[in-house]
């Protein structure tokens, strides 16, 4: 009952805020004729606010750690394991700082959310295609040059196993292209939100942490290499460490 009272609730505010952003996009595009930077800090302020009221429509807990290891004065590249829809919402709520993911394609047709996404320099990853990938790489570089952090899940699909799926080293490219610091984030339990039970939300704990940032230029070429392997590693480490708090 009250699964099914959290699920009409939010059904109730997504038809809203649709309503509202009908009024809102105009402004964020308004804005980002003059200065695309307005736009991108307009979207994601509005965009952080609703999701905030869907965390707690859904009676979703969020421990946050490690907020300290974020560089507020240079772009980043936020490498995060992936749990469920839920990681974006802890992910747009949490971060400090401008920041664009990178999301699989068939996001860019779910209605309301695709619009924001393309109002917030988001990148839609199709991963049958290496070309049109490729592409994306290249579109989240250039986001990261003009100082928009991006974040991206190497895992390549939602994953709720307790052991991270091996790496796409492609997505590291975006790193070592730009020399930007690399920051591993772990993110625990959201997919127990709504993935273990569609189509219902449950209250449940979840957990977003933030590594220290690794700065590309203090690594040797053989550390270079391993660096896929190495995030992976920090990254399970922190979901491991972090498991016991949302049970």
């Amino acid at each position: 009952m009250i699964q099914a009272m959290r699920l009409f609730l939010i059904g109730i505010y997504l038809i809203y805020y649709y309503i509202k952003s009908l009024f809102l996009w105009p402004k964020a595009a308004a804005a980002g004729k003059t200065d695309h930077v307005r736009q991108l800090e307009f979207s994601q302020r509005h965009i952080s606010g609703a999701l905030k009221k869907i965390l707690f429509l859904s009676g979703t807990k969020v421990t946050k750690k490690g907020l300290e290891n974020i560089p507020k004065d240079r772009a980043c590249l936020f490498i995060t394991n992936h749990r469920g829809y839920y990681d974006i919402l802890l992910g747009y709520t949490t971060i400090p700082v401008r920041v664009s993911y990178v999301a699989k394609k068939e996001m860019e047709h779910m209605p309301l959310i695709a619009h924001w996404m393309r109002l917030l320099d988001c990148q839609f990853l199709d991963r049958k295609d290496v070309k049109e990938g490729m592409k994306t790489i290249l579109a989240s570089i250039d986001l990261i040059k003009n100082g928009q952090s991006v974040v991206i899940s190497p895992e390549g699909t939602r994953n709720s196993a307790d052991q991270l799926l091996p790496f796409h080293e492609g997505s590291f490219k975006i790193a070592t292209k730009t020399g930007c610091p690399v920051i591993p984030v772990a993110i625990n339990n959201t997919n127990a939100v709504f993935e273990d039970h569609l189509p219902w939300v449950r209250s449940a704990k979840t957990c977003i942490e933030f590594g220290r940032p690794i700065y590309l230029e203090t690594l040797t070429r053989e550390q270079k290499k391993t660096l896929p392997e190495d995030v992976r590693a920090l990254i399970q480490k922190m979901y491991d460490k972090n498991k016991k708090e949302c049970v």
